[in-house]
């Protein structure tokens, strides 16, 4: 048998776990072999679940405790909570080099502070970002800083755009990845200094690993002319928070729509191919997975409030992360 990538699955974290983190691993496992499953939490929860699924013994194994990670937990009453939660020692078995990657369904702030109290900073990096998957017309993009660092310097965006093209590159193999800085406009004398000067910084140098194309504007994430778009945490999770609630909106509104009348029902069945289209095009599920880049171990936060469709896509992008290097890719990249 070839060597199997480890994940670290911190089983205990997010709703409805272990369940459906146990589902994520059946549906996951049914596509790929190629995974060994390591879980923390408590067994008297997950093992009666195992049980009644299609995973086969070979491929995962229950490291027993009871000590979770609230959800209400803060950050500094999370790692205040011990050494023995699921989360932590999920975190400290990548640590130990007992596993490849690790990934929590749990509290985004308690998993943050508990990595970086385990792990190193990658070299000449600073701050590590919080980067996600983001759905376009050409496929998907990354976008970071998500929320870890509401201020930066421009060393800070530039080792983002360097982290975050290596993980679009971990992705997509085939693509190249081109990198903007979000701006509130697309001219050079647009935003203040710290993004002015990246933007400085990063036009007098040709990086091999990716293209610069300079600044984009909020509403041009989604155009697919840029696969990897760059930000302070603070601009991040607000443009974040706004495209997931626009997203929400339009699709419910579209739903109450089609369902009012005996027209819009009947309209829904003419167009129900362009409709599953663009609901699957919406599904936050499809791009699940958040990646904390900067770190000397790969670290995924999957959203809490997914289901078992959402925690096996994070599994995914832990796969391959880990099989694509991206943590070599970094270092390779970085001054």
């Amino acid at each position: 048998m070839k060597e199997l990538i480890t994940i670290a699955v911190d089983a205990m974290g997010g709703d409805n776990s272990p369940r459906k983190v146990i589902e994520g691993i059946e549906l996951h496992h049914k596509k790929s072999k190629n995974v060994f499953y390591k879980l923390f939490g408590d067994k008297n929860l997950i093992n009666p679940i195992i049980r009644n699924k299609s995973i086969d013994n070979n491929f995962i194994e229950v490291i027993h405790t009871e000590e979770k990670i609230k959800g209400e937990d803060t950050a500094f009453a999370a790692a205040k909570r011990g050494k023995k939660t699921s989360m932590w020692l999920a975190i400290e078995s990548v640590k130990n080099k007992s596993s490849d990657i690790v990934i929590s369904a749990g509290n985004t702030g308690a998993l943050l502070v508990i990595a970086k109290l385990n792990l190193k900073m990658i070299e000449n990096i600073d701050k590590p970002a919080l980067s996600g998957l983001w759905p376009s017309k050409k496929g998907m993009s990354v976008v970071l800083d998500l929320g870890a660092n509401i201020e930066c310097s421009d060393k800070n965006l530039i080792d983002f755009a360097i982290m975050g093209s290596s993980l679009f590159k971990s992705l997509f193999p085939e693509e190249k990845s081109k990198v903007a800085l979000l701006n509130i406009g697309s001219e050079e004398l647009k935003g203040n200094e710290v993004i002015k000067e990246t933007y400085k910084k990063l036009n007098q140098i040709v990086y091999e690993d990716f293209e610069f194309k300079g600044f984009i504007e909020g509403n041009h994430i989604m155009d697919g002319d840029v696969n990897v778009v760059v930000a302070d945490g603070f601009t991040g999770n607000v443009a974040l928070k706004t495209a997931e609630g626009t997203a929400n909106f339009i699709t419910s509104e579209l739903k109450t729509s089609l369902k009012g009348s005996i027209l819009g029902r009947l309209g829904s069945i003419i167009s129900i191919n362009s409709l599953k289209k663009f609901k699957e095009k919406l599904d936050p599920r499809l791009y699940n997975g958040a990646i904390l880049l900067g770190l000397d171990s790969p670290v995924i936060k999957s959203h809490g409030g997914t289901d078992y469709i959402g925690f096996a896509n994070s599994l995914t992008v832990c796969e391959k992360i880990v099989k694509n290097n991206l943590i070599d890719k970094i270092k390779n990249s970085i001054n």
